[in-house]
């Protein structure tokens, strides 16, 4: 006979049968207002899965209620409308909580405002673990500043440390306690980029190694895309779009989403079909889904501008009212005032 699970404090019973299949964390027509001169929606209507052993991404622009989704998944925030659950459970606002946020999860903020700026990186870690058994904390303690490659900054204070070394110890902090969720908010605003690339393969192998959840908001999806397995995609507390990086970048349901992901060209139909391309919707052309040639069969491009961007160029182009950013991967090729032929290989139709 199976047995009903009993629920943890503050949090209300699930019906087993509806819940059956969710996936970790699911949001059900969530929506969070403040209060000011006039009523503000952070979000609004949210249905949204989060599934267990991944890395989720929320992205969207500034103001658009990432960093409050966060907050209501964490419990910090108690919506007004519907309800955010944990493996079925509903999870507790802080009205139910003395100290709000949920047991199984770690939520690591943009300020640092958790680390004692005085105190060292090993304490700074060491002190969220119980005093009950030391060999354990130190054991815990040193794995961690091993795995987040901090072993030789254990003696040095927070205060003294770069933004992307203080963002590394409070997720080591975070992590020292081992939750099941993590959660993110901007964690590689302050971080170089010469090491933003090592911190996301660090947490991309924590990951894999311990299976934890690890939901993190970015305004830049160029931080995400190679990270995560799913993107939430946001505008003015709304879920546009939800799914893998690489079907919402292929195939963007809408234009915010296309410029959003791939800063792509969205043409009418009128202007695809100065490009030859029949169309009775909008389209969207990447940069990259251009091939750039001295051959100009229908009148070239003019080129505006070229932006060096390293191992390539973003020219910006135009003929007549029509104006196109395209990736050149020859940079010098063409510069300002030189004209270009440009062939299409791809684009994508919206329904």
């Amino acid at each position: 006979m199976a047995v009903t699970p009993t629920a943890p404090p503050s949090c209300s019973v699930p019906n087993d049968v509806q819940r059956v299949g969710l996936p970790l964390i699911h949001g059900e027509k969530l929506s969070r207002f403040f209060q000011g001169k006039e009523q503000i929606t952070a979000v609004r209507g949210l249905n949204f899965g989060i599934n267990e052993g991944e890395v989720t991404a929320i992205v969207g622009e500034s103001g658009s209620g990432k960093s409050t989704l966060l907050k209501l998944i964490y419990g910090l925030l108690e919506p007004d409308e519907g309800e955010v659950r944990y493996r079925g459970w509903r999870i507790p606002n802080p009205r139910e909580k003395l100290i709000p946020g949920h047991d199984a999860m770690r939520m690591v903020s943009q300020g640092f405002d958790d680390l004692n700026t005085y105190a060292n990186v090993w304490d700074n870690v060491a002190s969220q673990l119980p005093n009950t058994d030391l060999d354990a904390k130190v054991g815990k303690t040193e794995a961690v500043l091993q795995r987040l490659r901090l072993a030789h900054l254990t003696t040095q204070r927070i205060a003294d440390l770069s933004g992307g070394e203080k963002q590394r110890v409070a997720i080591a902090r975070a992590l020292v306690n081992e939750p099941e969720v993590l959660l993110m908010d901007e964690p590689f605003n302050q971080v170089d980029a010469s090491f933003r690339e090592t911190l996301q393969q660090d947490i991309n192998a924590i990951v894999h190694e311990t299976g934890i959840t690890v939901v993190l908001v970015s305004h830049d999806p160029a931080e995400v895309l190679s990270m995560a397995q799913q993107l939430l995609i946001m505008k003015e507390g709304l879920l546009l779009a939800s799914g893998t990086p690489t079907s919402l970048y292929q195939e963007p349901p809408d234009t915010y989403v296309a410029r959003l992901l791939a800063r792509s060209n969205t043409l009418t139909p009128e202007e695809a079909n100065e490009l030859g391309i029949q169309a009775d919707t909008a389209i969207t052309i990447h940069p990259e889904w251009f091939v750039l040639s001295n051959d100009q069969p229908n009148d070239g491009f003019e080129v505006l501008d070229a932006l060096f961007k390293g191992f390539y160029e973003e020219l910006i182009v135009q003929r007549g009212a029509l104006r196109l950013h395209v990736f050149n991967l020859k940079p010098g090729q063409y510069p300002a005032g030189s004209s270009v032929g440009l062939e299409v290989t791809r684009f994508h139709r919206y329904r």
